[in-house]
């Protein structure tokens, strides 16, 4: 490929928030545009749900039991060498505007400068988080969610807006530069990660008598898998709203922050535009992770569920084809799409691929995509592969989950425990010990946090150390 990339990744945003991917309310004609006039990958997932290591995953191309970076206590700090540095090897100009979620702006992360970053609180995260064995941990402390749940501004939303300015404001400045090689700019957006606070205009556009109801909820007779019960119990949103009314407005807020989401993307579209970039500019959409938006009593991340585990992707620009792309891709393949974008070298995992390949090429239902979960409130290692129609949970210490998504997308029927599915439970099993020993690699995690713990002082220590909630963006009167 040729000219400048535009990459922007947004925070917590369900694959099928949008109108182009049919969700039935989600408003987001921005992204819609886009993905009409690119391509939408449709079965793309994060390589692990949660917002630190997938953006440690991205950021190298290599899976989380391969950078070691397990939870939100552990940010990429550029010791790894990822796309970012690859790029300034090619002498390619690469920037960042927004949230990165690694450690510190100090570190050399790959960018040649970073503009208002938002890192993790305090350059540690959430240490107290990664106290995951059942006998130790403690439950997170107040609301995820937020305090207040409903239309307003929050300094979160304040920071996506600083952002998108400063985005604008940086391709106009690009645009009068007397560079004339092509960049690479990769924005990061917050919205729609909680605190689910929305400016009025977009929380309107979801009345509350039209929300769909989330699936499966646990009042309603569905039993969660033991997994999944104790890691929400870590947090338990569900259980923490003060009625019926709130819950409601969860969920009108969760949409309004996609709505926000999609309006800032619009913004830095016309600023690409006006800046004479749109011709010869790749863009880029992606998210780091989902969100469960009540379905299941859960919400959040954390699981492998296809509302946290999908993410939105969209490829558009010159020599990009429109329509629709089925084969199963990850993050890790937006890595490899970066270097290929400037071919420039990036030692990937095994397997990872371009999207520009990989759209390209015949479809390829069957090819394996893998993701992984070692963080908050996970009481053994989780891990999830995706071949074709079947889509395989391994818990370390429980019974797995299989879903076959041709005949249940909406994954509500487990088949691990049916004999006629025993062959191809054995088969998903035997793929996934290809890729790792899960086993292993849940003893690494642990011990790597248990060295984590005891370096700043042991569990008590720990305790006290991190953000219990969302991270705090930067002060605003640096973003200016």
């Amino acid at each position: 490929m040729t000219g400048n990339l535009l990459v922007i990744m947004s925070d917590e945003h369900q694959a099928r928030a949008m109108g182009c991917a049919g969700h039935p309310i989600a408003q987001t004609p921005h992204l819609d545009a886009l993905a009409a006039r690119g391509t939408r990958f449709t079965n793309a997932y994060t390589p692990s749900p949660i917002c630190v290591p997938a953006r440690a995953s991205f950021a190298t191309g290599r899976y989380a039991h391969e950078t070691r970076l397990w939870d939100n206590a552990m940010p990429y700090d550029g010791s790894i060498p990822g796309w970012g540095h690859a790029l300034q090897d090619k002498g390619v100009p690469v920037d960042s505007i927004g949230k990165l979620h690694y450690r510190a702006e100090e570190d050399p992360a790959g960018f040649d400068t970073e503009h208002i970053p938002m890192m993790v609180a305090g350059g540690v995260g959430m240490v107290w988080a990664s106290i995951r064995k059942e006998d130790e941990r403690i439950m997170g402390k107040g609301r995820m969610l937020g305090d207040y749940i409903g239309p307003g501004n929050s300094k979160y939303t304040d920071y996506d807006a600083a952002v998108t300015t400063r985005t604008v404001e940086w391709l106009k400045d690009r645009a009068a530069s007397d560079d004339t090689r092509p960049w690479c700019l990769y924005v990061g957006l917050v919205a729609p990660h909680f605190p689910l606070v929305v400016p009025q205009e977009f929380y309107d556009l979801y009345p509350h008598d039209q929300l769909p109801e989330p699936k499966l909820n646990p009042r309603d007779g569905y039993t969660r898998h033991p997994w999944v019960e104790k890691q929400n119990a870590f947090m338990d949103s569900e259980a923490k709203f003060k009625n019926e009314e709130e819950r409601t407005a969860a969920i009108a807020s969760y949409y309004g922050l996609c709505s926000w989401l999609d309006h800032n993307v619009g913004q830095i579209m016309v600023g690409l535009e006006q800046a004479g970039f749109g011709a010869d500019t790749t863009v880029i959409y992606t998210s780091d992770h989902g969100d469960n938006v009540g379905a299941r009593g859960l919400w959040g991340k954390s699981n492998l569920y296809q509302e946290s585990a999908a993410v939105p992707m969209i490829v558009t620009g010159p020599g990009v084809g429109q329509g629709t792309c089925e084969t199963p891709v990850s993050l890790l393949d937006v890595s490899a799409t970066i270097a290929d974008h400037f071919d420039a070298p990036l030692k990937a995992s095994d397997g990872v691929r371009s999207l520009y390949e990989i759209a390209s090429d015949e479809p390829e239902p069957e090819r394996p995509v893998f993701s992984e979960y070692h963080a908050a409130g996970a009481v053994s290692g989780a891990f999830m592969l995706r071949i074709g129609q079947w889509k395989y949970h391994h818990y370390v210490g429980f019974a797995p989950e299989l879903f076959d998504l041709n005949t249940d997308p909406e994954e509500t029927r487990n088949l691990a425990n049916d004999p006629a599915h025993a062959d191809t439970l054995a088969r998903m099993e035997a793929a996934l010990r290809e890729i790792c020993d899960p086993d292993a690699v849940d003893q690494q995690a642990f011990d790597d946090q248990a060295a984590l713990i005891a370096k700043y002082g042991g569990r008590e220590a720990a305790l006290k150390l991190g953000a219990p909630g969302a991270t705090p963006p930067p002060a605003m009167e640096n973003t200016k």
